[in-house]
């Protein structure tokens, strides 16, 4: 039976923390035919809502595709491995990691077994596994992982490529995410460098590259070398990208950030609020990256004692982040310990433990 399945992104996870970007185009998993005209609006509507943060809603439609896939083209056929790709990755983004592991390992198994499939497609289920574990700090299987992508891209790319780079950015990521920054440091570094070399100073990949080596500087404390790389990250990107792109927004933040951390806050506060705008506008109010910037805010107000301000922007991510992610997502969790912070600073103990409690509560259940 001929597949029906529309075009999809294979989604692979963007590896970064608050700070750090790496990000690498996703080549189709499906190829589309005319056979099943319902099953495509299905998975036109999934991609639309994943892409714009309803991520529950989006995990719905590809539950139906998965059935569908399953049934006309059979269990181990590469396009049903492409849903439970998408699957998955929905899965990791609500903090579902349990159910999201062994969709990641069908479809591994999958395009490991058929020769025919595309060697790429296999790179990318490997990295999500791995992104999956780091995020559970299983910090040996997702090295594991990482590496064995790294190894294939290198045999079929060459050293020095741009996804060559993506998976040095992730491994340097999860070394990162160790403490591990003398590890971690020079693989950003060849990253940037493969960048430059294959893109020129001045692409968006490259100002993704600058941020990620900002990062590990800014971990450490070392602000003035962190400053001039988000700058420098940061003119690359008004340059070269729409004025309301999204890693606009996240360069802004990040520069926030390093002003935040030097007490700065006359000078963090109006770039937070430029990165949320930015957000709003190109990925709606209600997207997970929008509760993202209103946290941002609230941290920055909270540290000045504004309580009002800041419990009003808690509240809004928290709100975003139950819609969006589910309300036993890690995020979720985050958002309760920041808010029950602020009530037992201004002496509501009784809400604060309630708060602190549930957000327990959620982080026994992921782990």
């Amino acid at each position: 039976i001929c597949s029906a399945l529309t075009a999809l992104l294979p989604y692979e996870l963007l590896l970064h923390s608050p700070i750090a970007l790496a990000e690498e185009d996703s080549s189709s998993l499906i190829s589309p035919e005319e056979e099943d005209k319902e099953i495509l609006k299905t998975l036109g509507n999934a991609e639309k809502l994943k892409n714009e943060g309803q991520y529950a809603a989006a995990t719905e439609l590809y539950k139906k595709a998965r059935l569908w896939a399953e049934e006309n083209l059979g269990k181990n056929h590469p396009d049903t491995a492409g849903i439970y790709n998408i699957l998955a990755t929905l899965y990791t983004e609500q903090g579902q990691y349990k159910t999201a592991e062994p969709l990641f390992q069908m479809a591994l198994l999958v395009y490991e077994q058929q020769p025919s499939v595309d060697s790429h497609l296999t790179v990318i289920v490997l990295n999500n596994l791995a992104s999956l574990y780091q995020k559970q700090a299983l910090y040996r299987k997702a090295q594991e992982l990482y590496l064995r992508a790294h190894s294939i891209k290198k045999e079929l790319l060459g050293p020095v490529h741009t996804s060559v780079a993506t998976s040095l950015n992730n491994l340097a990521s999860l070394y990162k995410a160790q403490g591990l920054y003398s590890k971690s440091e020079p693989l950003y570094e060849k990253a940037l460098s493969i960048h430059e070399q294959t893109l020129g100073p001045n692409h968006p990949s490259t100002a993704d590259s600058l941020n990620n080596l900002a990062s590990i500087y800014h971990e450490q404390g070392l602000y003035d070398q962190s400053k001039s790389l988000y700058l420098r990250s940061l003119s690359i990107q008004q340059k070269a990208l729409r004025k309301d792109h999204p890693d606009i927004a996240i360069s802004l933040n990040n520069l926030a950030s390093i002003y935040e951390a030097q007490g700065l806050f006359s000078k963090a506060e109006p770039l937070y609020e430029q990165a949320l705008l930015i957000t709003k506008q190109a990925l709606g109010k209600d997207h997970p990256s929008t509760s993202n910037r209103l946290n941002s805010l609230g941290m920055i107000y909270h540290n000045q004692g504004l309580y009002d301000k800041a419990k009003s922007h808690y509240q809004a991510a928290l709100s975003i982040r139950e819609t969006a992610l589910g309300p036993d997502h890690p995020s979720t969790a985050r958002s309760l310990n920041n808010l029950a912070a602020l009530y037992y600073e201004i002496g509501r103990y009784a809400e604060a433990e309630m708060l602190y409690l549930r957000a327990l509560s959620i982080t026994e259940k992921i782990l």
